[in-house]
């Protein structure tokens, strides 16, 4: 992806008071108050010195890392951070959108400071030769020394690891949150239930499209609203429905890529189903996810297909255009062999590593993963996920409900959620107290598909021709698939597509992912 050069936005951060280090809290569930936790108790009394130890000073730490929102956030959570790790932190924020390229001139100069984020999984893909030159600490067999460090998911480290080895921390994402947001009133009108089979989606979005559910008399409406991703849009998510691959999988006892299955054929004619039916926008392939949004929120589509998360925002600024709205969630579709599946991410979104050019020796290394243990502790993980009680949200049956003011949230708190390791299972954080019955049950789908969710083999694998060219030979898919729902080409013309992917390298990534699945 082409970006414009990045440019700094890069706080000048205020020195916070030294105070002695945090105890390691273990994680005495989601929803116990981090004070009054007996775990807390049992660390602090078993830890806690004969003798009043001698104050340390606290410890220096940069932080490189991607800005999500428009400006730099305030120092109120870094403050806070500083207090209860004894450390000075030095946040430098990158826009989003360029920080990839940030990132890479700053490697290339060796000028990465001690912590540095990557963008996303795909970043990781391709810092794969700076790992292998040694321009990165191997972290893993530290990992033992750190007992929250000690907490966080093998199967999602392992999908982080190069070559086998680990150099990464992760952020944590639950594994399996996609599904169906949809209007629930005009279900209700038109006498549909909660879609239960792909068949039932499809019925649903043409009922939207051709029995008037606003009710205005006007032929204004369609089913799905849907942008030009294939990944995070509605595309994987149906084609795991159809028990798809996720991303690669096995045939005749051999790793072959998605699209040479013929569930991944299943999801395409679905998608061109409802395109050819006028049920969905028809340039999806041309639409941003702000323009999906906007079809949704101004009323115009019944059917939103992605992270059931998004119900929140979708339904704030859909009621502020159509009042009597009302939107709920779906998932555990059931796919033509009535198997209900989905698809996972690596339980990850972003990983954070440890440059050598930051980090000079062992000593400093073990102090600034220090840092990180503490922040996998309820108190520090908490105030980086939250914010600040009372200010930022309250705590209600044990779960933590966010103040209504979103733009607060998001001017102090997100740029550094954004940056917090591990998940609630392992860092004690709060689960979030939703009124919004859709938003409920999202969170109900999403436990639910983890044992339902379809896993990509290659995650924890390594193919250097498609570190190399992957993302470049995927394009050849990309708008092949494209093509085949738009009408363009039809099944043979789809397989001639990826015919040239293989002739061009596919081929040659297949035979290196199938020479290290089994080993």
């Amino acid at each position: 992806m082409r970006t414009k050069s990045g440019v700094l936005l890069s706080s000048v951060l205020i020195l916070g008071m030294a105070l002695s280090a945090c105890g390691n809290n273990e994680n005495d569930g989601a929803g116990a108050s981090p004070s009054d936790s007996p775990a807390a108790t049992e660390s602090a009394s078993s830890e806690a010195p004969s003798e009043t130890p001698k104050e340390e000073e606290p410890t220096e730490i940069t932080i490189m890392l991607p800005l999500n929102i428009a400006e730099t956030p305030p120092d109120t959570i870094k403050n806070e951070v500083e207090k209860l790790t004894n450390t000075k932190l030095t946040y430098q924020f990158f826009p989003a959108d360029t920080y990839e390229d940030k990132l890479n001139a700053t490697l290339a100069t060796g000028s990465l400071p001690e912590v540095a984020y990557l963008k996303n999984q795909a970043t990781l893909v391709k810092m794969k030769g700076a790992i292998r030159d040694g321009q990165f600490w191997e972290i893993g067999p530290y990992l033992g020394e750190f007992p929250n460090l000690s907490k966080l998911k093998p199967l999602i480290l392992n999908n982080t690891k190069v070559d086998g080895k680990l150099y990464s921390l992760y952020i944590g994402r639950p594994l399996a949150r996609q599904g169906i947001i949809y209007r629930k009133d005009w279900a209700d009108k038109l006498q549909l239930k909660t879609p239960e089979t792909v068949d039932e989606v499809i019925a649903m979005a043409k009922a939207f499209t051709e029995q008037d559910p606003d009710g205005d008399s006007k032929a204004n409406t369609i089913g799905l609203s849907d942008r030009n991703d294939l990944v995070y849009g509605a595309f994987k998510t149906v084609a795991s429905w159809y028990s798809a691959p996720n991303n690669w999988g096995e045939k005749d006892g051999k790793l072959q890529p998605d699209f040479t299955f013929p569930e991944y054929v299943a999801a395409m004619d679905f998608m061109k189903t409802l395109r050819d039916a006028g049920a969905m926008n028809q340039d999806f392939a041309a639409t941003s996810k702000t323009d999906q949004v906007a079809l949704f929120n101004s009323g115009k589509a019944g059917i939103y297909i992605g992270a059931m998360s998004d119900i929140d925002a979708l339904n704030k600024d859909l009621i502020k255009n159509v009042s009597t709205a009302v939107v709920d969630t779906a998932a555990l579709i059931k796919g033509p062999n009535g198997q209900q599946t989905t698809w996972a991410i690596p339980g990850y979104n972003n990983v954070v590593m440890f440059p050598k050019s930051g980090i000079k020796d062992e000593d400093e290394l073990k102090k600034v993963l220090a840092f990180y243990d503490k922040m996998m502790t309820p108190e520090v993980a908490n105030v980086m996920f939250w914010g600040i009680e009372g200010t930022h949200y309250t705590v209600q049956d044990g779960k933590a409900k966010a103040t209504d003011n979103a733009d607060l949230i998001e001017r102090e708190v997100k740029g550094f959620k954004d940056s917090l390791i591990g998940e609630a299972e392992t860092n004690g954080t709060y689960e979030g107290f939703f009124s919004l019955p859709g938003r409920v049950r999202a969170e109900e789908f999403t436990k639910q598909q983890e044992s339902l969710a379809i896993h990509d083999p290659t995650a924890a694998l390594d193919s250097p021709t498609y570190t190399e060219e992957g993302v470049e030979l995927q394009k050849i898919i990309t708008d092949a698939t494209y093509q085949y729902i738009y009408g363009k080409i039809d099944q043979a013309g789809f397989e001639k597509a990826i015919a040239e992917w293989k002739k061009r390298g596919g081929d040659k990534i297949i035979e290196e992912y199938n020479a290290v699945y089994k080993k």
